[in-house]
């Protein structure tokens, strides 16, 4: 049963019918969800049932692989059988709602009657599509310079939050091999390059799209961000490093700085058997959390306020959904069952809704209650600090992506799938050529990806 209720929420009515107050008889739903590892689709199970015991709409969860998730959904919207809601990455939203995959309309009533002002503007700004949002934002995380706090406040540095400030902490710690001032991505064939470089980019505000589409490098701040990717790989050791390299190092103190993602955390607090931290001789230890800061948002000198690389994942209400009853669904999992939609993965769900109108910031005490871990568990707030905690979390408020801003993470998309920007960054490290013709380089390649 598919009801057409826009005129009433357009007038007020839209909190009374989410919540359920309109809804005429239960309705079966389709939920697709790309969390498909099976402790996770255990909890979603869960949350089903709890919802279906409060609404009487039963849910049937669906596991999709990301990998399939777009080819999916283009079959099915071919065919009239979409689900009724879709739990999907920031990849698919404006393309979807451009095709009509999904119902903005529905997902902005969701978003106005939670309160548009309780969700991190960041993961919101990212889904904004023409009179509205392409989906809810459910959960996400912010790339993380993570950094040997110990060390710095022993040697009287400023957290490395600017590019400054990072490369005044190579000078004064870098001294291999016992300790490397950072781990530098440099493995040219590994996303994990490519989210380190945008990150690098954002934060001296370099873009290789535009309003228009693609867009010639700005050359001066271009130059900046080379120049400083330069300087922390020749402090990085050699070869070609991605995540392994990076996290290993970190966790045997022998780096002191590197970026990853939030996934560390639980890591870093000896929580897991197959990532022990090996600073000491206990891998249970919790002593290198303790020693451990973390930077969501740093700055070039080009952007004085910085950036934050984000991902966000979203609740889709569909154009074939049910569409009051999959709106309560997904008003469900964003408000009485917001505690049990991140506890799926507390460390790579940071809350994208802090909290309600009259508790702004009950979602992100909730999440720091939750357990994190996997061969031992234990809340975050026991783990890390409060100051860090917050850091944590407020990245996602100024969370960017290349091309999310003007409309363009398609073409963005393309250009950091082609992996040509890794290469050419990689060849001025080993000096194959100077900066400014590395970005010539860079704009001749970038013009030509398909």
């Amino acid at each position: 049963m598919k009801l057409k209720t826009r005129a009433l929420m357009r007038t007020g009515a839209a909190t009374a019918l989410i919540l359920g107050a309109l809804a005429a008889q239960a309705e079966e739903l389709r939920f697709w969800t790309t969390e498909e590892q099976p402790e996770r689709l255990a909890r979603q199970e869960e949350m089903a049932a709890a919802f279906a015991a409060s609404t009487g709409h039963t849910v049937q969860v669906i596991p999709v692989s990301e990998n399939d998730l777009g080819t999916r959904a283009t079959a099915a919207f071919a065919a009239g059988d979409l689900p009724d809601v879709i739990y999907h990455t920031l990849q698919y939203a404006a393309p979807w709602a451009e095709a009509g995959i999904l119902d903005t309309d529905s997902a902005t009533d969701v978003i106005e009657a939670l309160g548009a002002d309780t969700f991190a503007p960041g993961a919101l700004n990212m889904a904004a599509v023409e009179g509205g949002y392409a989906s809810v934002p459910v959960d996400g995380w912010t790339q993380m310079l993570v950094y040997r706090a110990d060390l710095f406040e022993a040697a009287g540095l400023e957290p490395p939050n600017s590019y400054a400030n990072v490369l005044a902490a190579v000078d004064a710690l870098h001294n291999p091999p016992e300790m490397y001032g950072f781990v530098a991505a440099t493995k040219i064939d590994e996303n994990f390059m490519s989210q380190v470089l945008e990150h690098v980019f954002l934060a001296n505000g370099v873009s290789p799209v535009g309003p228009d589409g693609v867009q010639a490098l700005d050359e001066a701040a271009t130059i900046e961000v080379l120049e400083f990717y330069k300087a922390i790989a020749e402090a990085s050791p050699p070869g070609d490093l991605y995540w392994d390299q990076s996290r290993s190092l970190y966790f045997s103190g022998n780096a002191a700085m590197i970026i990853w993602s939030p996934f560390i955390l639980d890591e870093l607090a000896g929580l897991r058997d197959s990532a022990p931290p090996t600073i000491n001789d206990d891998p249970t230890s919790s002593a290198l959390a303790a020693a451990t800061g973390i930077v969501t948002n740093f700055s070039g000198p080009s952007n004085p306020d910085g950036a934050a690389w984000g991902d966000v994942r979203y609740f889709g209400i569909t154009s074939d959904a049910s569409t009051d009853a999959a709106m309560e669904f997904v008003t469900y999992s964003m408000n009485e069952g917001y505690g049990a939609t991140l506890a799926i993965a507390p460390e790579g769900k940071f809350p994208v809704r802090r909290g309600t109108a009259d508790n702004p910031s009950a979602f992100s005490e909730l999440w720091a209650t939750l357990d994190v871990g996997v061969d031992r568990r234990a809340p975050l707030g026991e783990l890390y600090d409060a100051a860090m905690i917050e850091e944590i979390v407020g990245g996602l408020d100024v969370a960017q992506r290349w091309g999310v801003e003007d409309g363009q993470l398609s073409a963005a998309s393309k250009i950091i799938n082609s992996q040509v920007i890794n290469r050419l960054v990689r060849e001025y490290i080993d000096g194959e050529r100077d900066a400014a013709a590395t970005v010539a380089a860079l704009n001749e390649a970038i013009a030509a990806v398909e």
